[in-house]
């Protein structure tokens, strides 16, 4: 009932505001499970996707979403409860990751459809990175259901980081067709199989989404561009030091 009064009130507010185009849709399944393998561009991502389906889809969200302290970060976590989101916590515990998987598995045994992002977090530059084995292979090798590609287009034009007014465009979404790796049943605890369902996945995002792709993971990216950001901080600081003067 929650989920449904969100996406009428939410997804519909969306709709009409964006007007987002969609192509593939025919590739979501009308009943039975899938597993909805998406690039991460944006916090939106998560409510443009579930918009434009007829049929609930539950995403892994980190854990922050539901920790967060004072009245707006109470008011996230009872959206995200509300629309069964689930919680992980992306800090490396390796017990969270598991209780995440378990959890994915659990949505694909009641016949739902169950969406990840394999780059584990959103792109810092808007380029597609290397997709993280875990979840997505684990999920989709124990239960044998379809992994179906989606790119996400243009979203994190809507609202960049730093602003807090959105620009009203449109963004797009593709919908590939659904892969099978049925082939592979039983097999999640082979690293190698996981690293090849990974890369064959994130292969059909990047045809699908046009971006450019860097094979590492988004993660050691962000950290590379914040290491940068303080050598630069540092620079300027020892410049201003030196000649107080700015000359």
């Amino acid at each position: 009932m929650i989920y449904g009064a969100m996406k009428f009130s939410i997804g519909g507010s969306l709709k009409l505001a964006f007007r987002p185009w969609v192509e593939g849709l025919e590739n979501i399944p009308a009943e039975g499970p899938a597993i909805l393998a998406s690039n991460h561009l944006s916090f939106s991502d998560s409510f443009f996707l579930p918009a434009v389906l007829d049929r609930k889809v539950t995403f892994i969200a980190k854990a922050e979403y539901f920790t967060s302290p004072g009245l707006k970060g109470r008011l996230t976590a009872a959206f995200f409860k509300g629309v069964g989101q689930l919680p992980v916590d992306r800090s490396g515990a390796r017990g969270a990751g598991e209780a995440a998987i378990k959890s994915g598995i659990e949505v694909i045994e009641r016949g739902e459809l169950f969406g990840i992002y394999p780059e584990g977090t959103r792109s810092p530059d808007g380029r597609l990175y290397r997709g993280k084995p875990g979840g997505l292979a684990r999920v989709a090798l124990a239960t044998g259901a379809p992994v179906i590609p989606v790119a996400m287009i243009d979203t994190e034009k809507i609202q960049p980081p730093g602003k807090v007014i959105p620009k009203l465009m449109r963004p797009g979404i593709r919908i590939g067709k659904p892969l099978d790796f049925s082939r592979y049943h039983g097999m999640d605890g082979d690293r190698f199989i996981l690293r090849s369902v990974t890369d064959e996945v994130m292969y059909e995002i990047m045809k699908l989404s046009g971006q450019e792709y860097v094979d590492i993971y988004a993660t050691a990216a962000k950290r590379h561009i914040a290491d940068a950001e303080k050598a630069k901080a540092a620079g300027r600081a020892a410049k201003a030091e030196r000649d107080p003067s700015g000359a």
